[in-house]
């Protein structure tokens, strides 16, 4: 576009923090700040050795002023993006194509919902996307990879990218929304009779002989971080196979955005035996990961999805996002809701076969949420 000049740059710290959180903060998004995104790359939890090497565009103005930025990482497989592409990778491969590296639009081991094209103020919020999106696709060409995936933009950015010419695509999670609630109390009288009394006696067995503290800001010591890491490294080894984020990730989340933090931890006595890690956003509170050295009932419940209730109503939040997957939190209060995808497939080989399963994926995930909350509401109304 005239007057416009795109860079490409492998790490976040080459624009700097200045450059991006003029673009980024605004959102209020706490995954695409400089903090989160930065702490992802220098803690070597998303780096080239781990298959994400930064790719990361900036927007310049004719005078050189960072207008716009947006985070794409080169991509040597699909974990930790939450939106399942293998069976794609793995057809294409079968035929004799190349499927990694490919480009990918989105925040590592993050399936939260947020900005992708971030604009600086006073800016067209339209041109400075249109024009990111450009330079993404132009990237892919130069760089003959096989494809870009933008995972988990904003709506209005998945219309923006289908009218353009991407792929686009539907998926599900589960949202817990506050609807004016002044007290966890207020929130069950929401419900149906069997689900509040369900509610209470999960949360009576989840807390029973334990102490639950929700810690934020300099409340959060290393001493919490070495807990919180022993349980998401237990979990994630059971669960995944391999945790994704380093010790020093941690590390440096909490000395840089320890108030955009809500760690919850259960205590026995003075030992710490579970926890559940949330980010504060302007909106929202985003659940993400969480981990226990004890087998207690209910205590997954209870961590992660109702303290994050309880923190979210008194904040004044309006929703709580707890991640991918899981339709057992419907029962708790959390509904189905849209989240989405964008994708460019340069051969048409495999772009073809790809939209013509996405036209019959759409309609039925879309029948599958409704389904879900017909059958499944805890809520009196629904």
């Amino acid at each position: 576009m005239s007057g416009f000049t795109l860079q490409v740059h492998d790490s976040i710290a080459a624009i700097g923090r200045d450059a991006w959180d003029a673009c980024a903060v605004p959102s209020g998004d706490p995954f695409v700040s400089y903090d989160f995104l930065d702490a992802c790359e220098a803690s070597g939890s998303a780096v080239p050795s781990e298959g994400w090497a930064a790719r990361h565009l900036s927007l310049h103005d004719e005078d050189g002023v960072v207008i716009g930025v947006m985070p794409l990482y080169l991509k040597g497989h699909s974990q930790g993006e939450y939106v399942f592409d293998h069976s794609w990778a793995d057809a294409y491969q079968r035929a004799g194509g190349r499927y990694y590296p490919k480009l990918l639009g989105a925040v590592p081991f993050t399936p939260a919902t947020g900005p992708r094209f971030l604009n600086a103020p006073g800016t067209d919020a339209a041109t400075v996307r249109e024009a990111l999106l450009q330079g993404a696709l132009t990237l892919t060409e130069r760089l003959g990879v096989s494809s870009l995936h933008v995972n988990f933009p904003l709506e209005a950015e998945w219309r923006a990218m289908a009218e353009a010419g991407l792929l686009p695509r539907r998926d599900i999670q589960f949202i817990w929304r506050n609807d004016g609630y002044q007290s966890f109390d207020d929130f069950l009288g929401a419900l149906s009779s069997n689900r509040r009394k369900t509610i209470r006696r999960e949360r009576r067995e989840a807390q029973a002989g334990l102490d639950i503290r929700v810690l934020t800001g300099a409340e959060i010591t290393q001493a919490h971080w070495d807990a919180f890491f022993a349980f998401y490294m237990d979990t994630g080894d059971r669960k995944w196979g391999r945790p994704y984020l380093t010790r020093d990730f941690f590390a440096r989340v909490g000395a840089t955005m320890a108030d955009r933090i809500a760690l919850v931890m259960a205590f026995e006595g003075d030992t710490p035996v579970a926890g559940a890690l949330n980010f504060i956003g302007r909106e929202a509170l985003y659940g993400r990961q969480w981990g226990t050295l004890v087998d207690r009932p209910f205590l997954h419940f209870e961590l992660c999805y109702y303290q994050a209730i309880d923190f979210a109503i008194a904040r004044g939040l309006s929703r709580v996002e707890a991640g991918a997957q899981g339709d057992h939190k419907i029962a708790r209060g959390y509904l189905p809701s849209s989240v989405y995808s964008a994708h460019f497939i340069a051969d048409p080989a495999l772009r073809d076969p790809v939209a013509r399963y996405l036209e019959q994926e759409r309609p039925a995930v879309e029948a599958e949420m409704h389904a879900m909350t017909a059958e499944l509401s805890p809520y009196r109304n629904n």
